[in-house]
């Protein structure tokens, strides 16, 4: 499409045990050198500076930042990223957005009509609350960006056959989605359990926002059901690092 952009797996990394290999975050506990190794053999493969890498500080929120130039390199020495922001925006060529996962949904956007590129992450309260809406709306309403424009793509990320929750989350996505058809992102099963198709939930999402379904991609690959490939907290039981998503104009 004409962005360079990419999304890590866990090979081809330096870290041991139980954040083998390619763990990118600097916060699960794993040595602070390893995880530098980690970002240069990452930046190096997708092709950008590692040093300018801006990081989001997720908290499974919608808050969205715009990053600038003034922000090259938050995150990238083991300090938090910018604080609080589940996306990150900018159209200043040369600044790698990068946010993290582990199950959650990646989701990337980018104009190439206005030139601008956002990296957003959508775990279940992330897309329930709307995350993909939220940043077609502000790449419309802050960036000059227009919807039928928007390039997205929906991520590695956990699939409907491995991801189950409880009712009182599944209530939460039968509330947001009330006017859309529940039967494609959620299936009762005998316990009183629910599995949720959070890829289906975010194209709705992005569709109703206006971005063209020819438009979203998606690759439909599930982390927990490739656990030598991708990072799965699901599939660990939370003894993991963290894979990445990248984006640069």
């Amino acid at each position: 499409a004409g962005v360079r952009h990419g999304f890590s797996t866990r090979k081809g990394g330096v870290s041991k045990g139980i954040y083998e290999s390619m763990n990118l975050s600097f916060h699960r506990g794993d040595e602070f050198e390893n995880v530098m190794q980690n970002h240069r053999l990452f930046a190096d493969a997708v092709g950008y500076d590692y040093r300018d890498t801006v990081f989001s500080d997720q908290i499974h929120s919608t808050k969205i930042a715009r990053v600038t130039v003034e922000d090259k390199g938050r995150g990238m020495m083991g300090e938090k990223g910018i604080p609080e922001m589940d996306g990150l925006v900018t159209d200043v060529p040369g600044i790698p957005l990068m946010t993290f996962y582990a199950d959650c949904v990646p989701l990337l956007f980018y104009d190439p009509v206005h030139g601008v590129i956002g990296a957003a992450h959508a775990g279940w309260r992330g897309t329930v609350t709307g995350m993909g809406k939220c940043m077609v709306d502000y790449l419309c309403d802050n960036m000059g960006c227009k919807r039928e424009d928007i390039l997205a793509v929906i991520g590695p990320s956990i699939c409907a056959d491995c991801y189950e929750v409880s009712g009182d989350v599944a209530e939460q996505f039968f509330e947001a989605f009330q006017e859309k058809n529940h039967g494609d992102i959620l299936l009762k099963k005998e316990n009183g359990a629910f599995m949720l198709d959070l890829w289906k939930a975010n194209r709705l999402i992005l569709e109703s926002s206006g971005v063209k379904s020819g438009h979203i991609q998606s690759p439909d690959i599930c982390t927990f059901h490739n656990p030598g490939l991708l990072i799965s907290h699901r599939y660990t039981g939370g003894r993991r690092g963290n894979m990445a998503a990248v984006i640069m104009l």
